[in-house]
């Protein structure tokens, strides 16, 4: 696994073989980003990288300059992996939460530009991820929701949808909050 682009431009990171984790392929997660960077200046954006497994999108964006990056993550040996890539690699605008997701959108009051989510794809009711999002109004105007899903899951029914970018198995959905 590699960070892409930015101030981390080609580091290498390489977490433990034992991470019950799907990371993004460098392929995917390069197609996403490119979209990101033609819609975002992220160097005043606030992320959220929800299910956050290894922290691969979180040190991308921390990687391209965004204000805050809160990674959220219910499993202890992620947490403690994204601590030490942290540490390691000197990213003070990275916040690491150790969560399960679904409380954390319940009961946060940040709001965010930009919300990343990458649930186990057979997760039931991951849906809920997109209500709670947009009932309680964690996007900032503008701001967008990008879910990452297999082909078997089509989010086209909520009305805050946009499209859906397909690159090999990984498919991302894209929600944007408009006022």
């Amino acid at each position: 696994m590699r960070i892409i682009s930015g101030t981390l431009k080609s580091r290498r990171i390489n977490p433990p073989k034992n991470l019950p984790v799907r990371p993004t392929t460098d392929m995917a997660k390069e197609a996403l980003f490119n979209i990101i960077h033609n819609q975002y200046d992220l160097s005043n954006k606030d992320i959220l990288d929800l299910f956050a497994g290894t922290g691969s999108l979180s040190y991308e964006f921390y990687s391209r300059g965004c204000k805050s990056i809160s990674a959220v993550d219910q499993n202890s040996k992620c947490i403690k992996f994204i601590r030490e890539t942290k540490e390691k690699l000197q990213m003070e605008s990275l916040e690491i939460i150790q969560a399960n997701c679904f409380n954390f959108l319940e009961r946060t009051i940040r709001k965010y530009d930009i919300i990343f989510a990458d649930p186990p794809y057979a997760m039931p009711d991951f849906e809920k991820i997109v209500s709670l999002v947009f009932d309680r109004e964690l996007l900032n105007e503008n701001g967008i929701l990008i879910i990452e899903h297999s082909k078997h899951t089509s989010l086209t029914k909520f009305p805050q949808y946009i499209n859906t970018r397909n690159y090999g198995s990984v498919h991302f959905s894209f929600f944007e909050n408009i006022n």
